[in-house]
């Protein structure tokens, strides 16, 4: 039987429609999470006509989570330290609510990537002219799902840089806007 090309590409046609149909292995399933930052009521905003909020987006595949979104409001030029921390809790004016960096394996406070930091230490936000930083990283360190999950904790953006230094915080300042990570439905 002689196999033409308009067969061959029919038959690698529809191969690839069922591998597409297949179901996803545990391995490739993607969890999602969302947190709606709003601004603190207590604490001096940047700009009080338009006080810092924004929206993040976490998806994890496998044992990498990216996270992505865009808070405003920010001072315009700037870095703010941003954390996860590990209460999700936004009740307090002042965000305190949400206590401490997320640590639960013990380590000291670090830039987010090295050698030795809190789970909670995500990398800088840098504002742009308008006091908006858009954010887009991947992280091996954050988890969706099990004892270390993010889920249910709040993510805290900071007035001040963080120097990553000071222990056991980063020197900071004021907790500007707070967001509970919810799983996405």
């Amino acid at each position: 039987m002689k196999i033409t090309a308009l067969r061959l590409a029919a038959l690698a046609a529809a191969v690839a429609g069922l591998a597409a149909c297949s179901t996803p292995s545990q391995g490739d399933a993607r969890i999602a999470a969302t947190a709606q930052l709003t601004a603190s009521s207590s604490v001096a905003q940047p700009n009080p006509q338009l006080p810092v909020r924004g929206t993040l987006e976490f998806s994890q595949l496998g044992d990498t989570v990216r996270v992505n979104g865009v808070i405003s409001g920010l001072k315009p030029n700037a870095p703010h330290a941003f954390h996860v921390h590990e209460k999700g809790d936004c009740s307090a004016p002042d965000f305190l609510s949400a206590g401490g960096h997320f640590n639960p394996t013990n380590e000291p406070h670090g830039a987010a990537g090295s050698a030795h930091h809190h789970l909670g230490d995500l990398p800088p936000l840098m504002a742009d002219a308008s006091g908006t930083a858009r954010v887009s990283f991947s992280s091996k360190s954050l988890t969706l799902t099990g004892p270390n999950s993010i889920v249910g904790r709040a993510v805290i953006v900071h007035r001040d840089p963080d120097d990553v230094n000071a222990q056991p915080t980063g020197n900071a300042g004021p907790r500007l806007a707070c967001g509970v990570i919810r799983a996405a439905n």
